[in-house]
Protein backbone atom coordinates (compact mmCIF):
# COMPACT_ATOMS: atom_id res chain seq x y z
CA UNK A 1 0.00 0.00 0.00
CA UNK A 2 1.28 3.68 -1.01
CA UNK A 3 1.90 5.77 2.25
CA UNK A 4 0.22 9.39 2.25
CA UNK A 5 2.43 11.84 2.34
CA UNK A 6 2.06 15.29 3.91
CA UNK A 7 3.10 19.01 2.43
CA UNK A 8 6.57 18.38 4.38
CA UNK A 9 6.74 14.49 2.43
CA UNK A 10 5.87 15.70 -1.02
CA UNK A 11 8.30 18.81 -0.94
CA UNK A 12 11.15 16.13 -0.02
CA UNK A 13 9.87 14.00 -2.25
CA UNK A 14 10.25 16.18 -4.67
CA UNK A 15 13.68 17.38 -3.85
CA UNK A 16 14.80 14.20 -3.67
CA UNK A 17 13.67 13.32 -6.97
CA UNK A 18 14.89 16.33 -8.97
CA UNK A 19 18.32 15.63 -7.33
CA UNK A 20 18.25 12.00 -8.63
CA UNK A 21 17.49 13.85 -12.26
CA UNK A 22 19.92 16.19 -12.18
CA UNK A 23 22.83 12.91 -11.16
CA UNK A 24 21.38 10.64 -13.34
CA UNK A 25 22.92 11.37 -16.89
CA UNK A 26 20.55 11.66 -19.95
CA UNK A 27 20.36 8.88 -22.68
CA UNK A 28 23.27 8.98 -24.54
CA UNK A 29 22.46 9.92 -28.27
CA UNK A 30 24.53 6.90 -29.05
CA UNK A 31 22.92 4.49 -26.95
CA UNK A 32 21.83 2.22 -29.57
CA UNK A 33 24.23 2.95 -32.18
CA UNK A 34 26.10 0.09 -33.90
CA UNK A 35 29.55 0.10 -35.31
CA UNK A 36 31.64 -2.60 -36.51
CA UNK A 37 35.71 -2.94 -36.59
CA UNK A 38 36.82 -4.50 -40.29
CA UNK A 39 40.55 -6.28 -39.69
CA UNK A 40 41.98 -7.63 -42.21
CA UNK A 41 43.81 -9.93 -39.96
CA UNK A 42 43.25 -13.91 -40.30
CA UNK A 43 42.09 -15.77 -37.15
CA UNK A 44 45.56 -17.41 -35.87
CA UNK A 45 46.53 -13.23 -35.91
CA UNK A 46 46.36 -13.37 -31.96
CA UNK A 47 48.18 -9.60 -32.19
CA UNK A 48 44.60 -8.40 -32.64
CA UNK A 49 43.29 -9.39 -29.84
CA UNK A 50 43.87 -6.11 -28.06
CA UNK A 51 42.04 -4.12 -30.69
CA UNK A 52 39.26 -6.43 -29.53
CA UNK A 53 39.36 -5.94 -26.36
CA UNK A 54 39.86 -2.33 -26.57
CA UNK A 55 37.13 -1.85 -28.85
CA UNK A 56 34.88 -4.03 -26.02
CA UNK A 57 35.97 -1.21 -23.56
CA UNK A 58 34.95 1.61 -25.79
CA UNK A 59 31.64 0.31 -26.17
CA UNK A 60 30.94 -0.21 -22.20
CA UNK A 61 32.62 4.02 -22.02
CA UNK A 62 30.44 5.22 -24.82
CA UNK A 63 27.47 2.58 -24.22
CA UNK A 64 27.45 1.67 -27.69
CA UNK A 65 27.52 -1.59 -29.16
CA UNK A 66 30.80 -3.10 -32.27
CA UNK A 67 31.08 -5.85 -33.67
CA UNK A 68 34.23 -7.62 -34.97
CA UNK A 69 35.04 -8.73 -38.27
CA UNK A 70 37.49 -10.38 -40.50
CA UNK A 71 38.63 -12.91 -43.10
CA UNK A 72 39.25 -16.09 -41.05
CA UNK A 73 41.94 -16.91 -43.52
CA UNK A 74 43.00 -13.22 -44.02
CA UNK A 75 42.10 -13.48 -47.63
CA UNK A 76 41.88 -9.51 -48.64
CA UNK A 77 38.61 -10.38 -51.31
CA UNK A 78 36.61 -12.14 -48.45
CA UNK A 79 37.63 -8.82 -46.28
CA UNK A 80 36.07 -6.41 -49.15
CA UNK A 81 32.97 -8.48 -49.00
CA UNK A 82 32.85 -7.66 -45.41
CA UNK A 83 32.92 -4.02 -45.97
CA UNK A 84 30.18 -4.28 -48.90
CA UNK A 85 28.05 -6.23 -45.89
CA UNK A 86 28.70 -3.04 -43.48
CA UNK A 87 27.27 -1.20 -46.37
CA UNK A 88 24.19 -3.26 -46.88
CA UNK A 89 23.64 -3.61 -42.68
CA UNK A 90 23.59 0.19 -41.73
CA UNK A 91 25.97 0.24 -39.61
CA UNK A 92 26.37 3.30 -38.02
CA UNK A 93 29.82 3.60 -38.31
CA UNK A 94 32.54 1.91 -39.61
CA UNK A 95 36.39 1.16 -39.02
CA UNK A 96 38.51 -0.65 -41.11
CA UNK A 97 41.75 -1.25 -42.07
CA UNK A 98 43.62 -0.28 -45.47
CA UNK A 99 45.14 -3.77 -45.86
CA UNK A 100 45.38 -2.71 -49.93
CA UNK A 101 44.20 0.33 -50.99
CA UNK A 102 43.41 -1.62 -54.37
CA UNK A 103 41.41 -4.09 -52.95
CA UNK A 104 39.66 -1.91 -50.38
CA UNK A 105 38.82 1.48 -52.35
CA UNK A 106 35.50 0.68 -54.09
CA UNK A 107 33.96 -1.53 -51.26
CA UNK A 108 34.57 1.59 -48.47
CA UNK A 109 33.54 4.18 -50.95
CA UNK A 110 30.44 2.05 -50.90
CA UNK A 111 30.22 2.95 -47.42
CA UNK A 112 30.76 6.30 -47.75
CA UNK A 113 28.51 7.19 -50.40
CA UNK A 114 25.40 5.70 -47.49
CA UNK A 115 26.69 8.40 -45.98
CA UNK A 116 28.30 5.92 -43.33
CA UNK A 117 31.21 7.93 -40.99
CA UNK A 118 34.26 5.81 -41.94
CA UNK A 119 37.92 5.78 -39.73
CA UNK A 120 40.73 4.09 -41.19
CA UNK A 121 43.53 1.78 -39.29
CA UNK A 122 46.35 0.39 -38.84
CA UNK A 123 47.64 -0.69 -42.54
CA UNK A 124 47.31 2.44 -45.04
CA UNK A 125 48.43 5.91 -44.99
CA UNK A 126 46.85 9.14 -43.89
CA UNK A 127 46.74 10.35 -47.55
CA UNK A 128 44.66 7.34 -48.45
CA UNK A 129 41.90 7.52 -45.74
CA UNK A 130 41.33 11.28 -46.79
CA UNK A 131 41.13 9.85 -50.52
CA UNK A 132 38.45 7.27 -49.33
CA UNK A 133 36.54 10.01 -47.85
CA UNK A 134 37.29 8.68 -44.14
CA UNK A 135 36.75 11.07 -41.37
CA UNK A 136 40.63 9.97 -39.96
CA UNK A 137 43.00 7.69 -39.98
CA UNK A 138 43.99 6.45 -36.57
CA UNK A 139 47.70 3.84 -36.57
CA UNK A 140 51.18 4.58 -36.74
CA UNK A 141 53.04 6.00 -39.64
CA UNK A 142 54.76 3.67 -40.87
CA UNK A 143 57.62 5.98 -42.20
CA UNK A 144 58.11 7.99 -39.47
CA UNK A 145 58.67 4.47 -37.47
CA UNK A 146 60.77 3.36 -39.36
CA UNK A 147 62.80 6.56 -39.80
CA UNK A 148 62.41 6.82 -36.01
CA UNK A 149 63.87 3.38 -35.44
CA UNK A 150 66.62 4.36 -37.89
CA UNK A 151 67.66 7.24 -36.15
CA UNK A 152 68.37 4.90 -32.95
CA UNK A 153 70.57 2.62 -34.98
CA UNK A 154 72.05 4.99 -37.00
CA UNK A 155 73.70 6.66 -33.11
CA UNK A 156 74.59 3.31 -32.59
CA UNK A 157 76.91 3.65 -35.48
CA UNK A 158 74.60 1.24 -37.70
CA UNK A 159 75.20 1.75 -41.63
CA UNK A 160 73.92 -1.52 -43.22
CA UNK A 161 70.86 -4.07 -42.01
CA UNK A 162 68.76 -6.64 -43.06
CA UNK A 163 64.60 -5.52 -43.17
CA UNK A 164 62.57 -8.78 -42.37
CA UNK A 165 59.15 -8.28 -44.27
CA UNK A 166 56.88 -10.95 -42.93
CA UNK A 167 53.70 -9.51 -44.87
CA UNK A 168 55.36 -7.57 -47.94
CA UNK A 169 51.56 -8.20 -49.35
CA UNK A 170 51.16 -5.11 -47.51
CA UNK A 171 52.51 -2.43 -48.99
CA UNK A 172 52.73 -0.10 -46.46
CA UNK A 173 54.72 -2.78 -45.14
CA UNK A 174 57.71 -1.41 -46.83
CA UNK A 175 57.58 1.90 -45.45
CA UNK A 176 58.98 0.44 -42.32
CA UNK A 177 62.27 -0.83 -43.91
CA UNK A 178 62.18 2.37 -46.25
CA UNK A 179 62.21 4.91 -42.97
CA UNK A 180 64.83 2.65 -40.98
CA UNK A 181 66.99 2.71 -44.06
CA UNK A 182 66.84 6.26 -45.26
CA UNK A 183 67.47 7.42 -41.56
CA UNK A 184 71.14 5.20 -41.92
CA UNK A 185 71.99 5.73 -45.29
CA UNK A 186 71.42 2.41 -46.68
CA UNK A 187 69.09 1.20 -49.75
CA UNK A 188 66.06 -0.24 -48.46
CA UNK A 189 65.42 -2.41 -51.61
CA UNK A 190 68.68 -4.03 -50.97
CA UNK A 191 68.28 -4.39 -47.24
CA UNK A 192 64.43 -5.27 -47.65
CA UNK A 193 63.71 -9.78 -48.01
CA UNK A 194 60.32 -10.94 -48.28
CA UNK A 195 60.37 -14.00 -46.11
CA UNK A 196 56.20 -14.56 -45.68
CA UNK A 197 54.81 -15.80 -42.78
CA UNK A 198 56.29 -19.44 -42.33
CA UNK A 199 58.55 -19.44 -39.65
CA UNK A 200 60.65 -21.86 -40.75
CA UNK A 201 61.00 -20.09 -44.09
CA UNK A 202 61.64 -16.82 -42.09
CA UNK A 203 64.42 -18.57 -40.18
CA UNK A 204 66.19 -20.48 -43.99
CA UNK A 205 65.98 -16.82 -45.43
CA UNK A 206 67.80 -14.54 -42.61
CA UNK A 207 70.01 -17.15 -41.94
CA UNK A 208 71.02 -17.30 -46.03
CA UNK A 209 71.04 -13.68 -46.08
CA UNK A 210 73.25 -13.42 -43.30
CA UNK A 211 75.80 -15.76 -45.00
CA UNK A 212 75.45 -14.10 -48.27
CA UNK A 213 75.92 -10.58 -46.44
CA UNK A 214 78.32 -11.03 -43.81
CA UNK A 215 79.04 -7.55 -42.92
CA UNK A 216 74.84 -6.66 -41.87
CA UNK A 217 75.14 -4.95 -38.75
CA UNK A 218 71.74 -5.12 -37.88
CA UNK A 219 68.36 -6.85 -38.43
CA UNK A 220 64.77 -4.93 -38.04
CA UNK A 221 61.94 -7.75 -37.51
CA UNK A 222 57.84 -5.94 -38.61
CA UNK A 223 56.37 -8.10 -36.28
CA UNK A 224 57.13 -11.24 -34.04
CA UNK A 225 56.13 -13.96 -36.87
CA UNK A 226 59.23 -12.64 -38.41
CA UNK A 227 61.17 -11.44 -35.30
CA UNK A 228 61.29 -14.84 -33.22
CA UNK A 229 62.75 -16.92 -35.96
CA UNK A 230 65.29 -14.31 -36.93
CA UNK A 231 66.24 -14.34 -33.33
CA UNK A 232 66.44 -18.32 -33.71
CA UNK A 233 68.52 -17.78 -37.15
CA UNK A 234 70.64 -15.45 -35.27
CA UNK A 235 71.10 -17.82 -32.11
CA UNK A 236 71.97 -20.91 -34.31
CA UNK A 237 74.88 -18.70 -36.16
CA UNK A 238 76.26 -17.84 -33.19
CA UNK A 239 75.15 -13.80 -33.72
CA UNK A 240 72.75 -13.56 -31.47
CA UNK A 241 73.44 -10.08 -29.37
CA UNK A 242 76.33 -9.73 -32.10
CA UNK A 243 73.86 -8.18 -34.37
CA UNK A 244 72.09 -5.14 -33.66
CA UNK A 245 68.54 -6.07 -33.18
CA UNK A 246 65.38 -4.67 -33.14
CA UNK A 247 61.88 -5.08 -34.04
CA UNK A 248 58.11 -3.82 -34.55
CA UNK A 249 55.46 -5.06 -31.86
CA UNK A 250 56.06 -7.29 -28.67
CA UNK A 251 55.71 -11.31 -28.13
CA UNK A 252 56.97 -13.47 -24.98
CA UNK A 253 60.20 -13.95 -26.99
CA UNK A 254 60.70 -10.19 -27.92
CA UNK A 255 60.31 -9.67 -24.37
CA UNK A 256 63.00 -11.99 -23.44
CA UNK A 257 64.94 -10.45 -25.61
CA UNK A 258 65.10 -7.06 -24.58
CA UNK A 259 65.88 -8.36 -20.66
CA UNK A 260 69.14 -9.64 -21.29
CA UNK A 261 69.88 -7.17 -24.28
CA UNK A 262 69.45 -9.30 -27.45
CA UNK A 263 67.13 -6.81 -28.43
CA UNK A 264 67.42 -3.08 -28.29
CA UNK A 265 64.03 -1.88 -28.14
CA UNK A 266 60.58 -3.22 -29.79
CA UNK A 267 58.62 -0.46 -32.07
CA UNK A 268 55.45 0.14 -30.15
CA UNK A 269 51.84 1.14 -32.71
CA UNK A 270 49.84 0.88 -29.28
CA UNK A 271 47.29 -1.18 -30.73
CA UNK A 272 44.64 -0.63 -28.19
CA UNK A 273 44.85 3.14 -29.39
CA UNK A 274 43.69 2.00 -32.76
CA UNK A 275 40.86 -0.13 -31.23
CA UNK A 276 39.20 2.24 -28.40
CA UNK A 277 40.03 5.44 -30.44
CA UNK A 278 37.88 5.04 -33.39
CA UNK A 279 34.92 3.76 -31.36
CA UNK A 280 35.09 6.87 -29.19
CA UNK A 281 34.95 9.41 -31.79
CA UNK A 282 32.17 7.74 -34.04
CA UNK A 283 30.50 7.87 -30.59
CA UNK A 284 31.20 11.24 -30.24
CA UNK A 285 30.35 12.38 -33.46
CA UNK A 286 26.82 10.82 -33.37
CA UNK A 287 26.46 12.03 -30.04
CA UNK A 288 27.34 15.57 -30.56
CA UNK A 289 25.97 15.29 -34.26
CA UNK A 290 29.18 16.92 -35.89
CA UNK A 291 32.28 15.62 -37.86
CA UNK A 292 34.39 18.33 -37.07
CA UNK A 293 37.59 16.59 -36.01
CA UNK A 294 38.70 19.35 -34.27
CA UNK A 295 36.11 19.25 -32.02
CA UNK A 296 35.65 15.67 -31.47
CA UNK A 297 39.43 15.56 -30.68
CA UNK A 298 38.71 17.94 -27.85
CA UNK A 299 36.22 16.33 -26.53
CA UNK A 300 37.80 13.03 -26.91
CA UNK A 301 40.65 14.45 -24.95
CA UNK A 302 38.76 15.97 -21.76
CA UNK A 303 36.93 12.40 -21.97
CA UNK A 304 37.27 11.25 -18.01
CA UNK A 305 37.20 7.35 -18.84
CA UNK A 306 39.03 7.57 -22.07
CA UNK A 307 42.06 9.44 -19.51
CA UNK A 308 41.52 6.58 -17.23
CA UNK A 309 42.33 4.15 -19.70
CA UNK A 310 45.61 5.63 -21.23
CA UNK A 311 46.85 6.19 -17.39
CA UNK A 312 46.27 2.51 -16.40
CA UNK A 313 47.80 0.89 -19.39
CA UNK A 314 50.85 3.51 -20.13
CA UNK A 315 49.63 4.81 -23.29
CA UNK A 316 50.30 8.12 -25.00
CA UNK A 317 48.52 9.40 -28.39
CA UNK A 318 49.94 11.87 -30.82
CA UNK A 319 46.86 14.12 -31.71
CA UNK A 320 47.99 15.72 -35.69
CA UNK A 321 45.17 18.52 -37.65
CA UNK A 322 42.92 15.73 -38.72
CA UNK A 323 44.83 12.83 -37.96
CA UNK A 324 45.33 10.73 -34.21
CA UNK A 325 48.97 8.25 -34.52
CA UNK A 326 49.23 5.61 -31.71
CA UNK A 327 52.85 5.71 -32.64
CA UNK A 328 55.35 4.98 -32.73
CA UNK A 329 56.49 4.53 -28.87
CA UNK A 330 59.50 2.14 -28.01
CA UNK A 331 59.41 -0.37 -25.79
CA UNK A 332 62.77 -0.99 -23.42
CA UNK A 333 64.04 -2.12 -20.52
CA UNK A 334 62.97 1.10 -18.99
CA UNK A 335 59.34 0.42 -19.67
CA UNK A 336 59.19 -3.02 -19.89
CA UNK A 337 57.53 -4.23 -16.99
CA UNK A 338 54.50 -1.87 -17.07
CA UNK A 339 53.45 -3.58 -20.74
CA UNK A 340 54.42 -6.53 -19.98
CA UNK A 341 51.49 -6.00 -17.14
CA UNK A 342 49.22 -5.57 -19.90
CA UNK A 343 50.64 -7.43 -23.34
CA UNK A 344 48.00 -9.58 -24.69
CA UNK A 345 45.13 -7.52 -23.49
CA UNK A 346 45.76 -4.33 -23.59
CA UNK A 347 49.34 -3.23 -24.67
Amino acid sequence: MMQRLGRKGLLAAFSAMALLAAATPSPSVAANERFVLISHAPDSDSWWNTIKNAIKQAGEDFDVSVDYRNPSNGDLADMARLVEQAAARNYNGVVVSIADFSVLKKPIEMVVAKNIPVITINSGTQQQSEQLGALMHVGQPEYDAGYGAGQKAKAAGIKSFLCVNHYATNPSSFERCRGFAEAIGADYKKSTLDTGIDPNAVESKVSAYLRNNPGTQAVLALGPDSAVPSLRALQKMGLKSKIWFATFDLSEEIANGIKDGSVQFAIDQQPYLQGYIPVAILALSRQLKTNDVAVLQDKLKGNAKFQARLAEYGLAPIYGPRHISSGPGYITRDNLDKVLKYAGQYR
